[in-house]
């Protein structure tokens, strides 16, 4: 990735380099160690978000933001917790875009005749934001291995190869994770239905 300055990677494994950071806080050893994997986290970016100079900016942006996240987040397999904070920037940033529409939407519509989609529609958003949530609240690495099988449709065997989990550990953060995030989404249904029944 050309837009980003290109520094030399030392022979330290990812472990070494974040143990480092943590202890002494150096933004080189950080550069570093992000530069790894840059390609990856601008990949992500590409995929969630509308156009190259988004994704470029959102590269910088999690650069940032890994400044102080890292310093003190337990982190036992890097490559695979960097891609989750990336995945979830890129949502946090459309979920952004889409409350600044919503919030610009013409009161009258609400009341016109297509009132009864725009509230299908909200319903569905809804639902987005209740798995977005959901899935923020896994683990890392069963929150990876479940977009890796379920949204990109990924094989055992792919995502053993792209995270470098064992075959056994992908089988099992998929089961735990599908598991957790249904009794989670079950659970915010049931706290969203509560709520209406306590307005009404």
């Amino acid at each position: 990735m050309h837009f980003l300055k290109k520094i030399s990677s030392p022979s330290s494994t990812d472990a070494e380099l974040v143990a480092d950071y943590q202890h002494r806080h150096e933004l080189e050893v950080l550069a570093t160690l992000y530069q790894r994997y840059m390609e990856l986290v601008y990949g992500v970016c590409l995929k969630y978000l509308p156009d190259e100079e988004s994704a470029k900016d959102a590269v910088m942006n999690i650069f940032e933001e890994l400044v102080t996240k890292l310093k003190n987040h337990q982190v036992e397999n890097f490559k695979g917790w960097l891609h989750v904070v990336a995945k979830n920037h890129c949502l946090m940033q459309l979920r952004s875009v889409r409350n600044l529409k919503t919030t610009g939407l013409n009161e009258s519509i609400v009341q016109s005749e297509e009132s009864l989609h725009l509230n299908g529609v909200m319903e569905k958003e809804f639902q987005l934001d209740q798995m977005t949530q959901c899935m923020q609240s896994l683990p890392a690495e069963q929150q990876q291995c479940v977009e890796l099988f379920y949204l990109q449709n990924k094989s055992y065997n792919e995502i053993v190869a792209l995270t470098g989990f064992d075959w056994k550990s992908v089988r099992s953060y998929i089961q735990n994770g599908r598991r957790n995030l249904k009794i989670c989404m079950e659970t915010s249904e049931e706290d969203a239905a509560t709520k209406e029944k306590i307005k009404v």
